[in-house]
């Protein structure tokens, strides 16, 4: 007798956002107008494809760019453009533990060679876009080296004043560590004069955890 049982595989993730189908959110994704454009480069191995933040970011954002690769030879090829200014440009750095500790808890601070800049401010308002590095803590600072031009731009270090929503189910290398999204939503709700961005920012966050835990329990996944 043949056997006709078929092996019914897992339907193709959403073109989208690549994620799989119960955890696409693309349809519930509004467009929010910012005065700051985001650019988001993604590392190309990034593999946490269920959890991953990137794609619900620029996903929101009229004004944002979502690259994946490893390096491009400037900010203006990075963005599609023939020129741009990157004095105008920062880049969302990590930082290390003091420099997070010289930021206000709940704040962010421009930083210079020696520290938090004076005139910080007058920066921040004169910002035309910011750079988000996606990607494990090794693939972020794999992308920081291979892309030179990003220390022409100015740096942004923030102090987050809440823990990422992963808790479990995703490590973090810091306790102030939060994910791609999170970090952009935090930035933008400071620096667009929105005091309700951030949180609207994050909700398709929550929803995609609370997809993802339905569907597979708050064990945490593997993650390089």
């Amino acid at each position: 007798m043949t056997d006709t049982t078929q092996i019914l595989e897992p339907p193709p993730p959403c073109p989208t956002c690549g994620k799989q189908e119960e955890l696409c959110l693309c349809a519930e994704l509004e467009k929010v107008q910012t005065r700051l454009h985001v650019l988001v480069l993604q590392h190309p191995q990034e593999q946490d494809v269920q959890l991953g933040t990137a794609r619900l970011l620029t996903g929101q954002l009229a004004n944002a760019t979502h690259k994946v690769g490893l390096s491009w030879p400037n900010l203006a090829k990075a963005l599609g453009r023939p020129t741009v200014d990157h004095r105008r440009w920062a880049v969302l750095h990590m930082g290390s533990k003091e420099d997070v500790a010289q930021v206000p808890r709940g704040g962010l601070a421009v930083f210079g060679r020696k520290g938090p800049d004076p005139a910080g401010d007058l920066v921040l308002a004169d910002l035309e876009g910011i750079v988000l590095l996606d990607g494990t803590w090794s693939q972020a600072k794999a992308l920081w080296w291979r892309n030179a031009w990003l220390l022409k731009l100015r740096r942004i270090v923030i102090h987050p004043d809440f823990r990422s929503a992963y808790g479990s189910v995703r490590k973090e290398p810091r306790k102030e560590s939060v994910s791609t999204l999170e970090a952009g939503a935090f930035v933008l709700g400071k620096l667009e004069g929105d005091p309700g961005l951030q949180q609207k920012l994050l909700k398709p966050f929550d929803e995609l955890l609370k997809r993802w835990k339905a569907r597979r329990g708050p064990r945490r996944p593997s993650v390089s």
